[in-house]
């Protein structure tokens, strides 16, 4: 049996974990160390048992923790080359830790396969599909304006998918953003809106996929009442029962979430 929660998740921050029997791996740390911690202890899991943590970009609500947590714990980091760069410029990885480059392959780290690809967004960034010892698979993309054909073939067939659900189109575009804002996170290099994440479910659902996270939800743009309904409402229309034929859950933006079977 393999597991997966978020820590937390929204635009505040974000960190994940996938558990395989007592080890397991951390993607992203986008909030204090302390927090991290924190939330870590309360599922009964140490930093010893931490195979690696995987890096999405670099961005705040991705990394901010990561500088104060490496400098205690020598845990290996994994992104593609121009995420590691730009960390390793702002002194965040300490010259004794392994720093890994995984640009579109694949690694073994414990008892994980993990393969990387790219994800269109407005700085370098990527998602992870991540196969457990028992060849029980998830993936990962949030920080994407529009699945690309490299994403929808690293996300089909999983037995969860953990996909952004960032935004309500509606509460964006007459929300409080600026207009270049609104114009950034809604483009091809932005984020990804409840319809598109509803429609890419509707699309893995037909390849078999049966559970869903809905991470990194927009505090201003999003709820998890909006992006659930809006899931459902396009799943219903399709004929397929949220809660009977498939589970959809939306990650909590400030505490630890539900474990996810895969």
């Amino acid at each position: 049996m393999a597991l997966f929660t978020t820590l937390y998740s929204g635009s505040s921050g974000n960190c994940a974990v996938v558990l395989q029997e007592g080890r397991y791996l951390l993607i992203d740390m986008g909030k204090s160390c302390r927090t991290t911690l924190r939330a870590l202890n309360s599922l009964g899991l140490a930093v010893s048992d931490c195979e690696g943590v995987l890096i999405t970009h670099e961005h705040a609500d991705h990394v901010s923790g990561l500088d104060t947590f490496l400098k205690h714990y020598s845990v290996p980091v994994f992104g593609c080359a121009d995420t590691l760069d730009m960390l390793d410029s702002r002194g965040v990885l300490p010259p004794a830790i392994d720093a890994v480059a995984v640009d579109g392959r694949s690694e073994d780290i414990g008892p994980f396969h993990v393969t990387s690809f790219p994800t269109s967004h407005d700085v370098p960034c990527c998602g992870y599909r991540i196969r457990a010892a028992q060849g029980h698979t998830m993936a990962l993309a949030t920080d994407l304006g529009v699945l690309t054909p490299v994403v929808e073939e690293h996300l089909s067939g999983c037995g969860l998918v953990a996909l952004e659900a960032n935004y309500d189109a509606f509460s964006l575009h007459g929300g409080p953003y600026p207009y270049y804002l609104k114009v950034r996170i809604s483009s091809d290099r932005g984020h990804l809106d409840n319809r598109a994440c509803a429609a890419a479910i509707l699309d893995l659902i037909q390849d078999g996929c049966k559970k869903f996270a809905l991470c990194h939800l927009s505090q201003t743009n999003n709820s998890p009442e909006l992006a659930l309904t809006t899931v459902y409402n396009v799943l219903l229309a399709a004929g397929i029962q949220p809660g009977r034929d498939v589970q959809i859950q939306a990650q909590e933006r400030n505490a630890v979430s539900p474990w996810l079977e895969f």
